[in-house]
């Protein structure tokens, strides 16, 4: 899909690309493709897209797979890939961040900076092989961070949390039109089980989100602010601040907290 084909099918649908909604559409045959293969898909694969756009993607994924369904809220979008694909895929209508997603064994889509958190997030509570995702480079540092750095965040925790995450290939901005002004990025995310034990996910998050929201303050000051934590508690780590600790270090803190609440129960 060149830039010229891009224009045309702008023209066709009616899309006047939005900036509010992160539409830029990827016109570089070689980096979907490329994309495509990332994602080792098989052809009794289930897979899902959010956000098919002009459908570069889509076109590939229903050569790979018998079985795919995208999410559009775009009408005009929607219209023209039932228009395009018919029914050789399954189009859903709606929000992705609210509607339900199908089940699926691999995801790929081209993701919005405005819901790649919401969506990332909705993805992990899902059972996958393989998620492909195309983000904006400062969400895919945050994905793939490493603790000290600046892009480390909760987001970075829970994902290390799940799943392995990598970044497999940095996108010019020349590739997309409207061309945005940051650079995009490919990431990889294979589930995985946790590398170190969480007695509770609940109390775990909670605590990630708590420390993150003051991720200058001191993790004690945070935790009691947000009432997670009462004085004379055991925890550790108290006097250190949520950037330095590694997530299985965050877990210490989540597990003692679970511990002392058990603990309380039983007086």
């Amino acid at each position: 899909m060149s830039r010229g084909e891009t224009g045309r099918l702008i023209a066709e649908t009616g899309v006047i690309p939005k900036k509010s909604k992160g539409q830029n559409f990827l016109i570089d045959e070689r980096v979907a493709d490329r994309q495509i293969d990332f994602a080792k898909i098989s052809q009794g694969d289930r897979v899902l897209e959010v956000g098919p756009g002009l459908g570069i993607l889509t076109s590939r994924l229903i050569g790979r797979s018998g079985d795919v369904t995208c999410i559009e809220i775009d009408d005009a979008l929607a219209d023209h890939i039932e228009g395009t694909y018919g029914e050789r895929l399954r189009l859903i209508r709606g929000d992705a961040v609210k509607v339900p997603f199908p089940p699926f064994d691999v995801f790929v889509s081209n993701l919005p900076y405005s819901v790649s958190t919401p969506i990332i997030f909705k993805l992990l509570e899902h059972d996958f092989r393989r998620a492909v995702v195309m983000v904006q480079k400062e969400f895919a540092d945050r994905m793939t961070a490493d603790v000290g750095s600046p892009d480390y965040s909760r987001l970075t925790v829970n994902l290390f949390y799940r799943a392995d995450c990598r970044l497999l290939e940095k996108v010019p901005s020349s590739r997309f039109k409207p061309q945005p002004k940051v650079d995009s990025a490919i990431v990889e995310i294979v589930p995985r089980p946790a590398p170190f034990t969480v007695y509770d996910e609940r109390e775990f998050f909670r605590v990630t989100e708590a420390a993150f929201n003051h991720r200058r303050k001191k993790i004690g000051t945070s935790l009691r602010a947000a009432k997670i934590i009462d004085d004379g508690w055991d925890i550790p780590f108290l006097d250190s601040r949520i950037e330095e600790l590694r997530p299985a270090e965050i877990a210490e803190i989540a597990n003692s907290i679970f511990q002392c609440r058990k603990e309380l129960t039983r007086l």
